[in-house]
């Protein structure tokens, strides 16, 4: 017998559907002070944070680099690529999602005076971001635009 997944439901975003999710965290992040700068958090914060910068008209971006996940799977230990100077103050730190919250207590360790953003957050660490915008269930796995291609699926009434 096949055991518990951890993810038991996908929830596919599409491009439009980040931009406009994106588009709708500047909205809630133009009332804050004003940030010097963006960190994004990559891979998964780059088109975020290029959006926001955009929207929030910022030209200053930059990035923490972490390696934390192979598809589904959490790696053992998050392995820091580059990290970033500075306590974060008045810096916008950015990522697509906070799910366990294992990445984001490394990254507020780095820059712990940054404000924090995430696109989608999960329960378990949504607790450590100051702004997000959609919440999904903690046994949901977010299938991004760029980890995606269209093809044709079984209607989910053909699984019963």
């Amino acid at each position: 017998m096949e055991e518990n997944k951890k993810y038991r439901k996908t929830y596919p975003i599409s491009w439009e559907q980040l931009h406009r999710d994106s588009k709708a965290l500047a909205w809630r992040l133009l009332s804050m002070d004003y940030f010097k700068g963006i960190v994004a958090i990559t891979r998964g914060g780059l088109v975020p944070a290029a959006i926001v910068a955009r929207e929030l008209d910022i030209h200053l971006v930059d990035t923490i680099c972490i390696s934390s996940y192979d598809w589904k799977d959490q790696k053992g230990e998050a392995e820091i690529l580059k990290s970033f100077e500075g306590d974060g103050e008045g810096w916008l730190l950015l990522d697509d999602l906070v799910d366990t919250g294992r990445t984001a207590q490394l990254v507020k360790k780095m820059v712990p005076k940054a404000h924090f953003a995430t696109v989608y957050a999960k329960p378990a660490g949504r607790p450590l971001v100051d702004t997000y915008i959609t919440e999904v269930s903690q046994d949901t796995w977010i299938l991004f635009p760029w980890d995606s291609e269209s093809q044709f699926v079984q209607p989910l009434a053909s699984g019963k």
